[in-house]
């Protein structure tokens, strides 16, 4: 078997109807091309993103992203022609033998790269699903989804604040109202049975960082639409400094690239009283360390909300993030190049 296909789609998200199609590809050619156009759909999540999705799950193929793919959809004769103009310049270098696909553009797409038009489950029997479908309920058709897509579909969220800032109450509180899943701090209990005259070292707080994005990748897979976050490796890193003056370069590289991990960072206001317990340092060292997240915040661009007032303040503010984060990611529909 010595024959090349290609495929084409924006995998908005990518799911088993896409796999499907691509592992009956495999099945006819020895080569295959898949080119992943850009979307609006997913706009939180980038081309390159849902790219390797696909190289993930199929390492054999080779994916091409489209980065200027026209956003144009339809079946007008000038679309087609626009259409069938990119793909022609895009895939020059190749020579194919068929075009997979499950939608009618198989025809003339095929026609103008002058190769036999092959299509897959045309009527969605074998995996009867869409992508507008999947974004529109993704906990109920999430058996259309591998973990790895899975994973990258919902909003992450963040508390951030110095200690006894009600972080912890507020993460339980959004929690039960979205019917999701919280993380907790797994620092917390490790540093009471660890720490030696208040203090951890600096490879124990790597290890608390770690464990913390472990612990986040685990409860990913149980959350429904959004996860909540009590904490995050940038706050061990805040410690580190606190403690050591420093930190290990690997704490450093997990703090910086925590600001990548979440698509919403709510910082809890200090106004709250003061928790004195044993194991926190005192009001003080709460409104150093509170001074130190927002200068740093402020310095660095890092967008965030400030969550105040009493609880149910704090939700209402909160969930009017959210509700905006949902509507500007939201896909509104399907287009022919799904």
């Amino acid at each position: 078997m010595t024959d090349v296909g290609f495929t084409l789609g924006k995998f908005a998200p990518f799911h088993k109807g896409h796999e499907y199609l691509i592992r009956t590809a495999l099945e006819h050619v020895k080569q295959l091309i898949v080119v992943i156009y850009p979307c609006k759909e997913l706009a939180h999540i980038s081309l390159n993103h849902r790219a390797n999705w696909i190289r993930a799950l199929f390492p054999q193929v080779t994916v091409i992203e489209a980065k200027n793919g026209p956003q144009v959809q339809g079946y007008t004769q000038q679309i087609m022609d626009i259409q069938n103009r990119f793909l022609s310049s895009l895939l020059k270098d190749y020579k194919f033998d068929y075009f997979f696909s499950s939608e009618p553009y198989g025809e003339h797409v095929s026609k103008a790269l002058n190769c036999q038009d092959f299509r897959v489950d045309m009527h969605r029997e074998h995996v009867p699903i869409s992508a507008t479908q999947i974004r529109q309920n993704i906990i109920q058709h999430k058996h259309f989804l591998s973990t790895e897509v899975y994973v990258d579909l919902f909003k992450k969220v963040v508390l951030l604040g110095a200690p006894s800032t009600g972080k912890s109450t507020l993460a339980a509180a959004l929690a039960k109202r979205y019917e999701t899943q919280w993380v907790e701090e797994y620092g917390r209990e490790y540093w009471l049975e660890h720490q030696v005259d208040r203090r951890l070292s600096p490879e124990q707080l790597l290890h608390i960082a770690q464990m913390q994005n472990q612990w986040e990748d685990e409860q990913l897979k149980h959350a429904n639409q959004f996860l909540i976050c009590d904490t995050n490796a940038f706050t061990t890193w805040h410690f580190a400094l606190h403690y050591h003056g420093k930190a290990l370069p690997e704490l450093e590289a997990l703090a910086q690239q925590s600001w990548q991990r979440y698509d919403l960072v709510v910082l809890c206001d200090d106004s709250i009283p003061y928790d004195d317990t044993w194991e926190r340092s005192g009001d003080a060292n709460r409104k150093e360390f509170q001074q130190f997240l927002i200068d740093y915040m402020h310095k660095h661009n890092k967008p965030y909300i400030l969550a105040k007032g009493d609880l149910q303040q704090r939700l209402k503010i909160v969930s009017k993030a959210l509700e905006h984060l949902e509507n500007q990611h939201q896909g509104q529909t399907e287009t022919d190049w799904n």
